[in-house]
């Protein structure tokens, strides 16, 4: 206590008495001993820190410091790396002083957690977020299609990577038997995809209907690895369609399952199958 305080006291006991003045003076202490203490306390956390985003290699996570009391003056940041429960953290190198962290392939299998140390003039108190769930491995970016739309590696082409510009081509066929009879009652009908990417075409859908309607029922395959697709038509009533018949024409589309049979990468080919009535 200053000299000119002493002095002022002093001068209150002369008036009011010695014991006056010892309690006012043990009363002043006190609420000076509180103020000091008071200044003293460290930051206070009152609500944890959080972090924001996707698990997931590549992705970054946002961090919120929490809330605090205890009016801190500095904030210092950290990331650690903890197993897949959380526990054993140890502080992520080169990923101080930052509230944002791009997760890496070292995260992956593992979880993140975020701590804030906070700062006043009478100390430092640390809070760490919970862990994030287990970080998970980058999805494999898809390879975009070539710009002609051809798929990438060796023939058979799958029709599910083809694409436009690139287009199906029905190159070949054949009739089992040929030529079609009178006393035909079902026959096989071969197809052959490939495209303008030059080779077979595999999992094409190839659709063949004969024309005129009746005499042969529609009918669809799917193309194998050599680019054939069979399909086998069963003879119905309107077959001949007179006793001078000697084609039967067929409507052949080959398509990509999931696209328009009349658009896409969709090809077309009308060709004829010979009829012989009198064989």
């Amino acid at each position: 206590m200053h000299t000119k305080q002493r002095t002022r006291w002093a001068a209150l006991g002369a008036v009011f008495g010695a014991g006056v003045a010892a309690v006012v003076v043990a009363a002043l202490g006190a609420f000076a001993t509180t103020g000091d203490a008071a200044r003293k306390a460290a930051p206070v956390n009152t609500s944890p820190p959080t972090i924001s985003g996707t698990p997931e290699e590549g992705k970054t996570l946002q961090a919120n410091r929490g809330q605090w009391s205890g009016n801190p003056t500095d904030y210092n940041y950290y990331w650690l790396r903890c197993d897949k429960t959380g526990g054993s953290c140890a502080t992520i190198n080169g990923a101080g002083g930052s509230r944002s962290y791009k997760l890496t392939s070292a995260d992956v299998g593992n979880t993140v957690r975020f701590r804030t140390k906070a700062t006043n003039g009478s100390g430092s108190t640390n809070a760490t977020s919970v862990p994030t769930a287990v970080i998970t491995k980058a999805a494999p970016t898809p390879t975009p299609p070539p710009a002609n739309g051809c798929p990438p590696g060796n023939p058979p082409d799958q029709v599910s990577q083809m694409s436009l510009p690139a287009r199906l081509i029905v190159d070949q066929f054949q009739a089992q038997p040929s030529p079609v009879t009178g006393g035909t009652q079902s026959f096989v009908f071969r197809v052959h995809v490939t495209s303008t990417c030059g080779g077979p075409v595999q999992g094409a859908i190839v659709y063949a209907t004969p024309t005129p309607f009746n005499q042969f029922d529609e009918t669809q395959s799917n193309s194998g690895s050599d680019g054939w697709a069979s399909l086998t038509f069963s003879r119905q009533a309107n077959f001949p369609v007179n006793g001078k018949q000697q084609i039967l024409a067929m409507f052949v589309r080959a398509s990509k399952p999931g696209e328009s049979t009349l658009a896409g990468i969709t090809g077309f080919r009308l060709v004829n199958v010979p009829v012989n009535l009198h064989g």
